[in-house]
């Protein structure tokens, strides 16, 4: 709370420095900073003393530093891969499965490059599967599955290739597809 007077003081000095001088006086909570050496009365006050200030610091603004020339955008990498979609399952089709174990088969142009690092990152209804693959054709788990897939009859599948430092290149479409389950019925006779 005593730092709100200096710093009123500091803006003070700081505004009419060059101006006035300035008095300071013991008060009953400490120092009294004014521009009159008698609080307003003809006498002055028992101890105002002048307060020596130093001389002001002016400085000129620095030089303009010229702006260095705007840099040409480096070209963007090649990108290598143009094509990436799932076949399999089917957009809109329907693949019967008690234990969600499907198979996906992706086209990808030009090859998938796994001896570089690239592989095959799945998402399934949203939710990102941990394990990657390095071809264009693989299974899912039934425990992937189950980890990820939302409890419905309709699903979403898309796939991505990353490459080894797990920067995302080329993403597919979503595709929705449907998976039956076979269930049991018991009908009274």
């Amino acid at each position: 709370m005593k730092t709100v007077p200096y710093l009123l003081l500091g803006i003070f000095v700081a505004t009419s420095a060059a101006a006035q001088t300035i008095y300071e006086t013991q008060g009953k909570n400490g120092p009294v900073f004014s521009d009159l050496p008698s609080e307003g009365r003809d006498l002055p006050s028992p101890g105002a003393t002048e307060v020596e200030l130093p001389p002001i610091n002016i400085s000129d603004a620095p030089a303009a530093v010229p702006k260095p020339p705007a840099k040409t955008p480096a070209e963007p990498p090649a990108v290598y891969y143009q094509t990436l979609a799932i076949t399999q399952p089917e957009s809109g089709g329907t693949i019967h499965s008690n234990t969600g174990q499907i198979s996906v088969q992706l086209a990808i142009e030009p090859a998938l490059r796994a001896e570089q690092g690239d592989a095959i990152v799945v998402s399934l209804d949203g939710a990102a599967l941990p394990s990657t693959y390095p071809t264009a054709q693989f299974e899912l788990s039934a425990s992937e599955w189950q980890a990820a897939a939302k409890d419905d009859v309709q699903h979403q599948l898309q796939v991505s290739i990353m490459d080894r430092s797990g920067k995302l290149l080329l993403t597919s479409e979503p595709q929705s597809f449907y998976v039956h389950r076979a269930t049991q019925s018991h009908r009274g006779r």
